[in-house]
This record gives structure tokens, sequence and C-alpha cells, in this order.
């Protein structure tokens, strides 16, 4: 697979608009790290953006959390790894990538408020849609993740 086009070059104001949205979430969203990988590794993942998941993924061990966390975000609902705040935001998390599909159900929203204000839950969903955007600019474009060395078996 081949890049479409660099986006940054293409539109550097476009481009930086998103970046200050992101910024924004990081820096002064107030949510913790953890939930923020959370909220990218999920999206990722279910946009099928491989740029984005190798990029999170990283982040995420960077940050310290575990090969056994990170490996399970896909397949959450099955690992009780995660807990009953984090559970919360990746259903929110999957109902609002799959927004045309599940039209952001009640219920997810209602397990939501038992864990999180109403500020939290307004970070939490921009949170969600910018990782959104990047996917799909990432997607879209073909963004290559940087391949790392391979490991050679023992």
């Amino acid at each position: 697979m081949q890049a479409r086009l660099d986006y940054p070059k293409a539109s550097p104001d476009a481009f930086n608009a998103v970046l200050a949205l992101e910024q924004y979430v990081a820096k002064r969203s107030g949510l913790e790290p953890r939930l923020i990988h959370l909220i990218k590794l999920r999206a990722s993942q279910i946009n099928g953006c491989a740029y984005c998941v190798d990029m999170h993924s990283k982040e995420s061990r960077r940050d310290g959390l575990s090969e056994q966390w990170i490996n399970l975000v896909c397949v959450w609902r099955e690992s009780a790894v995660f807990d009953d705040r984090e559970r919360a935001v990746l259903a929110w998390a999957e109902a609002l990538t799959n927004v045309a599909e599940t039209r952001a159900p009640d219920e997810d929203y209602e397990e939501l408020k038992k864990h999180f204000s109403e500020k939290e839950i307004a970070e939490i969903t921009v949170a969600i849609g910018t990782i959104n955007v990047w996917n799909r600019i990432a997607v879209g474009f073909r963004s290559q993740h940087p391949i790392d060395k391979m490991a050679k078996a023992s």
C-alpha cells in the first residue's frame, strides 16, 4: 500500500486545526491519559487504521500500560482487565465510532453517567470525535506506519 498524499503539506491549515483539537484533548481536557489511550486504541481498531493502532499501542506502552491491557482492548467485553469506568468509556467509544449503526444508545450513555460528570462526558465525546477525524484522514490518505525491526524468534 502506498500513501495517497501528504496531508499536512497539502493543507497545513486543516492539519493544524485537527492538531489543535488533539492538543486540547491531551493537555487541557483533564481526561486521564489511560482513558485517552483506551479511546484512541478502540476507535482506531474499529476504523481499521493501522497507522493509528501502531502509534497508540506504542504510546500506551510508553506510558506504562501493560501488554495485556493493550492487547485486550479489542476484546474488552470478554476480559476482566478493564474496570467499570473503562468499560463505560469503551462502550461509548464504540457507540460513537459506529454511530450510523448504533445511534448512540441510551444504555451506553446512562452507564457513562454512573462514572463521569457532564463535563467529563463532553470531554470523552470530544476525544472520541478527535480520533475518528484522525482515523478518517489516515485511512483515507493511506498513511503508512513505520515498520519496526523484526525480533528474531529464539
